[in-house]
């Protein structure tokens, strides 16, 4: 398997969010990887491709992540 991108990693993020989480975790893992080779703190994305974009759903997804890893903010 290769490597993938931040940015395909990202995609993979929202495919899964969409599928009812499906593989969640080994994208996170992926994400973490990604963000890790290309020197990055931080993932971001974006609220509006988001299935649930509340207040709610999004920290609901920053304490998931951030319990496997993964600081995660939100673009404007």
């Amino acid at each position: 398997m290769s490597e993938l991108t931040l940015a395909e990693a990202t995609e993979n993020i929202y495919a899964s969010l969409r599928a009812d989480n499906a593989d969640l975790d080994a994208h996170i893992a992926a994400l973490k990887a990604a963000l890790a080779r290309e020197g990055k703190k931080q993932a971001v994305f974006d609220p509006a491709k988001l299935v649930q974009n509340n207040r709610a759903g999004r920290k609901l997804m920053q304490a998931y992540f951030r319990q496997r890893g993964v600081s995660v903010s939100f673009s404007e």
